[in-house]
């Protein structure tokens, strides 16, 4: 699964954002739609430079170079259970 240009809007950047985690649940939503296709878990994304170093802290992606990143399925099935509350193998 990749996912092309992840961007929040306006309202929802910096630290007077609107609503927090917006981005990550977008994330968990992927990795379960991921493990959902038979891909498991696994989730691919490019980045913009200067949020490489947010995506492996926040989300602890692994950086594969340029502005590629990844979510294995270990990382797929942690954010799975941190936006929605639980994990539930297909």
């Amino acid at each position: 699964m990749f996912l092309h240009l992840i961007e929040n809007t306006k309202i929802n950047r910096g630290s007077s954002k609107k609503y927090f985690g917006v981005a990550g649940n977008l994330f968990a939503h992927a990795c379960k739609c991921s493990f959902e296709l038979g891909f498991a878990g696994f989730v691919a994304f490019d980045s913009k430079t200067k949020l490489i170093s947010h995506y492996i802290k926040t989300l602890e992606a692994t950086h594969v170079g340029a502005q590629r990143l990844h979510l294995d399925e270990k990382i797929a099935k942690k954010l799975i259970i941190r936006y929605f509350g639980g994990y539930e193998a297909e």
